[in-house]
């Protein structure tokens, strides 16, 4: 894609995002990603040598391979959405095949599913793309249901099938969730002993957090919080919703605040708002990917294309793409995909 096609899908916005230069946290004070970054940022940590390994593996696959950028492909929402309601635009990907034909059309990074997508067709494509096993879920069968994550497997079945890393999530602000985070820690620490990198879901879930009529369990100060309790648990990489807004702290009436995060560190700019995410994954040592969101049709592009310029102004590292891609026919979804990727091949859009 062209520098002016993503202009183009940018529209109106196009100037308040590539020109917007950051006041709150300066670049200088982010670590960067880059075709270095296991040498630069990792190699000091207490990572092992097949841990780095299965990390390399994963920023040297694909159309963005040694960028230090990640593409990656996610379907889980079999589980976290019912089969039938995210299948139904397109049933091919009832099939796992499918859904990994579709990583590897796309030239993705990885492609992120259950233990048993990936398990099924893990001798035929397991050495061809890296796989990343999502390890919990949070069912929909159980009712009235609740906001709990539970595992579906164990670190070592995510191994023995060649999994390069591993996903978990976390609802923060769940009642359940002191156990996921202990439960997530353990399986995380194990992981990284058998070699394997680690991608934690960090998002919130508490009916608390929607506040005369605002939502903010995608504010930058809540999301922010969560972001870097994910990688005090060693998480090697972060996934988190692109932030709409922030102030959900002082809004809801908890936690502990500073005027300065909100003057200071952010603003409501939403690469400002995007990079106090990242500034809380320890100024971008550990990366931050944000999720692509629901399929909203027409405009599906149009939004794939604003949130990677976002992130990667921000200082993430990727997108992680999954509804918006494989509810089309798959020649739409590798298009989108290639799109997303266009944002962060492009030499032109640099660091706010």
């Amino acid at each position: 894609m062209a520098h002016s096609t993503i202009i183009q899908l940018l529209g109106n916005q196009s100037d308040y995002l590539l020109n917007h230069v950051s006041k709150t946290v300066e670049k200088s004070m982010i670590h960067p990603t880059g075709p270095d970054v296991i040498e630069r940022l990792w190699i000091d940590s207490d990572r092992n040598i097949p841990t780095l390994n299965n990390l390399q593996r994963l920023f040297g696959h694909g159309r963005l391979a040694n960028t230090g950028y990640l593409s990656i492909l996610p379907v889980d929402q079999g589980i976290e959405h019912t089969a039938g309601a995210s299948f139904a635009p397109n049933p091919i990907y009832f099939d796992p095949e499918n859904i990994v034909k579709l990583a590897l059309e796309a030239d993705c990074n990885a492609v992120a599913s259950t233990f048993g997508v990936l398990a099924s067709v893990a001798r035929k494509y397991a050495h061809k793309i890296p796989f990343v096993v999502k390890m919990n879920h949070n069912e929909l069968l159980t009712y009235p249901n609740s906001y709990n994550q539970i595992p579906f497997g164990t670190v070592k079945e995510a191994w023995n099938l060649g999994a390069a890393a591993i996903g978990a999530t976390i609802y923060f602000g769940s009642e359940e969730s002191r156990r996921q985070i202990v439960e997530v820690a353990e399986a995380f620490e194990y992981a990284h002993e058998l070699g394997m990198g680690t991608i934690l879901w960090c998002y919130l879930r508490n009916n608390a957090f929607k506040k005369d009529g605002v939502d903010y369990h995608s504010a930058a100060d809540l999301t922010g919080q969560a972001d870097h309790i994910g990688v005090t648990i060693k998480a090697d990489i972060i996934k988190q919703k692109l932030p709409t807004n922030n102030g959900g702290f002082p809004a809801i009436g908890f936690g502990k605040t500073n005027p300065g995060m909100y003057d200071q560190l952010s603003s409501q700019h939403p690469i400002d708002l995007c990079r106090y995410q990242v500034i809380n994954g320890y100024m971008g040592r550990i990366g931050l990917i944000n999720s692509g969101g629901e399929s909203r049709g027409e405009s599906d592009l149009a939004e794939a294309v604003y949130t990677a310029v976002v992130n990667k102004r921000a200082g993430g590292i990727g997108l992680i793409a999954g509804r918006k891609a494989f509810q089309k026919p798959m020649k739409d979804g590798v298009e989108l995909i290639h799109a997303i990727q266009d944002v962060y091949l492009d030499k032109g859009i640099t660091l706010a």
